[in-house]
């Protein structure tokens, strides 16, 4: 598995996530828009072709289900990854994806 890594950026009630994989070109990204407080929607995730199969969309998505969980929030996935995610891993996300 590739040291994937993974950074949060925020702008009003937008933000991604950003990763990055050591000697692969470009970046994943999964981008989140802000309801309220406590409800967040999964926009879209995407991965350039030279990260495929490399596991860095669902690294996306367990951070997105971990810092929503710390936060104390819901997401929505609007997104078709995240959704799919949240169906083929149902325990890691209880209580975060609705």
């Amino acid at each position: 598995m590739p040291d994937i890594s993974i950074e949060r950026q925020e702008d009003g009630n937008k933000a991604r996530y950003i990763a990055t994989v050591d000697g692969v070109v470009g970046i994943g990204e999964l981008t989140i828009s802000k309801a309220n407080d406590h409800l967040i929607i999964a926009d879209h995730t995407e991965t350039p072709q030279a990260m495929r199969g490399m596991g860095v969309g669902t690294a996306l998505a367990r951070r997105l289900v971990q810092d929503a969980r710390a936060a104390d929030q819901k997401v929505i996935p609007l997104c078709p990854f995240v959704k799919s995610f949240a169906q083929r891993h149902p325990a890691e996300v209880v209580g975060v994806i609705d």
